[in-house]
């Protein structure tokens, strides 16, 4: 995937790629072959062929003779039947979705297989010394790095997270391939596992029949953590340790964690009625709940692991205080039958310090955790009940299994302290009871006075974990709106409180010598917890400036201020900062307001009761004024406020910071002016040296700045949007954080992560940086370990090298002057095209699937943000979506080919050169744009216009785009020097064209299916056709939105 990766300069080994896409080729067929006969295979066969002779022959010039075979093509699949042409469009699907994950697989390979890998620590910090940074520089900005990188749910993950999972396997099974130790029968065995995961995908239904909700979505990104990161992290953190080690003479603080992660799925409600302040309370305790489960798993295996007696005075006085309070509690503990109150629900067991059974992977060595070579997929199910939209307690169970099994919902209020009925008491008191269970357990686990020998690790880690159970309990009470009166002191609540025990284990192993013992199991879970904390990911909430303001319109009609939206900014600043500074609420707490309003009003209440221990950031998009930004904070402090008065003490963690999200091209111009006059406001100023230790985060958008102003005019804002924003908050003494709202195409800001970075604006990258992974793009970077890993030294090493070594800014001053006129002409040559032509809009819906990608069911969010027609309207992934379907791609290129000739033209051939030989800016921009021209397929965008658009007037549409495409496709060639596209990486353009032959037919099923569609709308059949034909080109593009 060379268009979603870093590797767009890195080849693979192309000889065994081909050999891993023949056996799954050939596995395939025999699949076909018995699930649908030999009729069929002749009919796939013989389109394969008049597919590939298609492309081979337009591979060589000879246009005349393939558009020939290529009319052969269309006729046959004309004339196919509906039940033959689904399985036509889904037997090519699995097939380029399998050369997908054969791509994936070897990119790992060759990234083992290479002694000095390219961009990874080890390489980085060694160009560094060897370039005369000091090894205690190196050190202390490797330290001090913060990068946080931000899963979305942006509806642009095409596969259903079943079949991502048996495409893992196969994963794994091409690995274990690879090993030269395996016998004939082992190697039949393989054959047959993938023959079995081939046909279970084949027998699985590859359509999503229902939208996924707020919770789906933010389980899919949980379980990106549990499958991957949670094993790619102590990996990657032993990588730069090693690296750190080996350069400048000091590893890697334990509890130092250069990158963390947080989330957007369940906290962005931009534009998405679904996501409510419930689903944001539920989804940041399922987070917890989660990452509690993923400890009490790692504290069994390390148990298992320090089987030790040597221990450090201070360790073995912690555990006989654990002992002696354990046997205490023993003797004085009652029947739970002579007990009453509420307390019954909460008490759990206390648990012992070894556990009743193996723990999973006790067996294997630390090291299988963080490669993830077990090819087994453990999917752990948090207890989420989607019928109630809610979360349901656990029934009976072993207290140390890590799965929890799902009892029945209770629906009612979402109070915190509602009492349960009577009968639901005796319930919970019958399932909390040590009847049976006690019992059963006594055979499995010794009673503590016959413990002698238990070693005083395992009795620390037992307590640690009993804690752990309890937290894990109490979070499950939380989301059941159930009675929780747990002491404090009984569960674990920040991150410090975990690592204490586990540290205290550390140092004691490593006074005694057995620092090679330290340095396993117990290190990895350390940085676990450093770099996951209590919640996983923290979650972010998003807002869109409007509804604040809508919020406040209501608040101050109420109270007969006026109505704020109406006021000018001066006085909008005013008021914000009055109120502010006051020390009492503004909204009434009994204001009675429209609910849209309330439920703006909700979630910043459940963000005070979760607090910044649980929440990252505001994200507020359309932010285009200071006053955006005071709004959110005069919501939050004065529901901070109110939330502190009813619990009668403070609000857990502190304030979230306030992040404006500047995404349209003016509001990208104002975005510097914005942020001084943010500044300038005292109050606001010693609020973000108090509170966020003088750091401000802004974002910037990409996606609606392209699709505002084509690609290479939003580029080029961005950059000097960057620019303003560094300059303003270095005139206050203000350090900044860009947060980059990146999409996974490049229409919308994506490409690979390295480049990227390298050509930020000078000084705009100081060691701090926040970026998205969106949709596909998730699964792609971070589905495997051994490819996460890869990722996040490519993410460190590329934040290092901008730290440290900035990218040059424009050697020539002129050559601003000079992408200004090409950004003014390519923005003039787009929105004439795409919100000035009346036509366009229409030949939009004819010649694309756009109005058809609705079916997808791909995101719980509406496509558009207002239910009217018109491109203004359209979410920038289904436009995005859309052009990549045809081929055409065009959000990515239009406006690029005018700009540049009008340059040209002017005489600017030799200093456009130049630009792009030593300004790594106007370098990555080119390359990307010159990456999509590649990919893009005018022929088969003009049998869309052909066959679905019906007037000759929207025709001639399509052949000036097309005619565009050509103009841009010469001049990059003419400005980068290349004698032909993707010259620089040759293995892109041959992974393309092996796609060529399974990704063209299935273009030409989608017209013919689309064709049949829209004159009988109501056939499931013919929906199902189309959308496995969208489905089998997003997978051979590589690309959705």
């Amino acid at each position: 995937m060379p268009d979603t990766t870093d590797d767009i300069a890195e080849g693979i080994s192309f000889q065994a790629f081909e050999d891993d896409c023949r056996l799954l080729g050939s596995l395939l067929h025999d699949v076909l072959l018995r699930e649908l006969g030999p009729h069929f295979i002749h009919l796939f066969e013989r389109i394969r062929i008049l597919a590939q002779s298609a492309a081979t022959m337009r591979g060589a010039g000879m246009e005349d003779t393939a558009a020939v075979v290529e009319r052969q093509l269309e006729a046959e699949l004309a004339a196919m039947s509906l039940e033959d042409s689904l399985s036509i469009a889904r037997a090519f699907s699995h097939y380029l979705n399998l050369t997908g994950i054969a791509e994936r697989y070897h990119r790992v390979r060759k990234s083992r297989s290479e002694v000095h890998l390219s961009k990874s620590c080890d390489d980085i910090f060694d160009k560094l010394i060897q370039g005369g940074v000091p090894p205690e520089e190196l050190y202390d900005t490797v330290c001090k790095q913060g990068v946080e990188i931000v899963l979305t749910a942006h509806p642009t993950q095409i596969n259903r997270r079943t079949l991502q999972y048996k495409h893992l396997r196969i994963a794994h099974l091409l690995e274990f391939n690879e090993r030269p130790d395996l016998s004939h029968d082992d190697r039949e065995m393989l054959i047959e596992d993938l023959v079995r995961e081939i046909t279970a995908l084949w027998q699985t239904d590859e359509l999503r029949r229902h939208k996924p909700t707020p919770v789906d979505e933010a389980r899919a990104g949980l379980h990106i953590v549990e499958q991957s990161l949670w094993k790619a992290i102590p990996r990657y953190l032993r990588r730069v340790s090693n690296a750190l080690k080996k350069h400048t003479g000091k590893p890697l603080p334990l509890t130092c964690t250069p990158i963390k992660f947080g989330s957007w799925m369940g906290g962005d409600r931009d534009g998405n009625p679904n996501v409510t302040a419930k689903v944001t309370r539920d989804v940041s305790l399922m987070s917890r709940w989660m990452a509690i489960d993923l400890y009490i798993r790692q504290l069994d295996n390390l148990s298992f692991e320090l089987s030790i007696n040597k221990c450090s005075e201070k360790l073995a006085s912690v555990a006989n205080e654990i002992l002696l309070k354990e046997s205490a509690s023993e003797e004085t503990k009652a029947s739970p039958w002579t007990q009453t109150g509420p307390q019954n629900i909460v008490k759990l067991q206390p648990s012992l310090a070894l556990a009743a059974q193996l723990p999973s992977g006790a067996d294997l060595p630390s090291l299988t955790e963080c490669i993830g070579s077990e090819a087994q997929i453990r999917i752990v199910k948090p207890p989420w009940n989607p019928k109630r939209q809610g979360i349901q307690i656990p029934t009976e169970k072993s207290d140390d299994s890590p799965v929890q099994s799902p009892g029945r919902s209770r629906p009612g209020s979402s109070h915190m302290g509602r009492t349960p009925s009577a009968g639901q008491l005796r319930k919970m008191l019958f399932t909390e009871s040590k009847i049976g269970r006690s019992s059963f357990r006594k055979l499995l686990e010794p009673s503590l006075s016959d413990r002698p020998g238990i070693t005083p690790y395992r009795i620390v880690l037992g307590n640690v974990k009993e804690k752990m159970m309890k937290t894990r309990r109490r979070l499950e009470l939380l989301l059941e709106d159930l009675p929780c009166d747990y002491d404090p002191a009984e569960y674990y609540e920040t991150p410090d409180q975990l690592l204490e025990p586990l540290t205290l284990c550390y140092e004691s192993l490593q006074s005694c010598g057995s620092s090679i013992l330290a340095d396993g199991r117990l290190a990895d879970l350390i940085r676990r917890v450093a770099t996951f904390g209590m919640v996983l990911m923290k979650l972010d909430v998003r807002q869109e400036s409007g509804r604040h303001a809508e919020a406040l319109d209501a608040v101050t009609s109420y109270l007969d201020l006026g109505i704020y939206s109406e006021w000018d900014e001066e006085k909008k600043l005013d008021f914000l900062t009055r109120e502010l500074k006051g020390k009492r609420p503004l909204v009434p707490p009994y204001i009675e307001v429209a609910a849209d309003v309330q439920e703006v009003l909700d979630t910043f209440r459940v963000a005070a009761e979760l607090g910044s221990d649980s929440l990252g950031a505001y994200v507020i998009s359309m932010a285009s004024n200071a006053s955006d930004v005071l709004a959110v904070e005069l919501l939050q402090k004065d529901t901070r406020l109110t939330v502190s008065g009813d619990l009668g003490r403070p609000c857990p963690g502190g304030t979230l910071r306030v992040v404006p999200l500047f995404e349209t091209v003016k509001d990208l111009r104002e975005a510097g002016s914005a942020i001084r006059k943010l500044l300038a406001i005292d109050w606001y100023r010693e609020h973000v040296i108090k509170n966020h230790n003088g750091h401000q985060e802004v974002m910037v958008g990409y996606s609606d700045s392209g699709k505002d102003a084509g690609r290479f005019t939003a580029a080029w804002e961005l950059y000097k949007a960057q620019e303003d924003v560094v300059a303003a908050c270095n005139e206050f003494g203000i350090k900044v954080t860009l947060f980059h709202g990146r999409g996974g195409s490049i229409g919308r800001g994506g490409g690979p992560t390295y480049l990227a970075i390298q050509s930020q604006p000078p000084g705009s990258v100081m060691g701090t940086l926040r970026s998205t992974e969106q949709g596909e793009m998730v699964q792609a970077k971070f589905g495997l370990p051994q490819t996460a890993v890869r990722q996040l030294e490519i993410y460190t090493t590329a934040v290092l090298l901008a730290t440290l070594r900035p990218p040059h800014p424009p050697r020539d001053p002129h050559w601003r002057h000079v992408m200004e006129e090409i950004s003014r002409v390519s923005c003039a040559h787009y929105r004439s095209t795409v919100y000035e032509d009346p036509s366009f809009i229409t030949y939009f819906q004819e010649a694309t699937p756009q109005a058809e990608l609705g079916y997808l069911n791909i995101g719980s969010r509406p496509a558009k943000r207002k239910a009217t027609p018109g491109i203004n309207n359209l979410r920038a992934i289904p436009w995005v979506f859309a052009w990549t379907q045809t081929r055409l791609v065009l959000p990515a290129w239009l406006g690029v080919g005018k700009g540049l000739q009008d340059a040209l033209d002017k005489g600017h051939t030799e200093e456009l050169r130049a630009m792009y030989d030593e300004w790594p800016f106007f370098q990555s921009t080119l390359d990307l744009i010159e990456m999509v021209v590649a990919k893009a397929d005018a022929p088969m965008a003009k049998h869309y216009d052909d066959v679905l658009v019906s007037s000759p007037e929207r025709r001639a549409v399509g052949e000036e785009l097309r005619r565009e495409l050509a103009r841009a496709e010469s001049c990059v060639l003419a400005v980068s020097g290349h004698c032909k596209l993707s010259a620089n990486n040759r293995s892109l353009r041959r992974l393309i064209e092996s796609r060529l032959p399974y990704l063209n037919p299935m273009n030409m099923l989608q017209v013919e299916v689309l064709r049949r569609l829209r004159r009988d709308d109501d056939n499931l059949k013919l929906r199902d056709a189309l959308l496995i034909t969208i489905n089998g080109i997003a997978a051979g593009m590589r690309n959705t939105g």
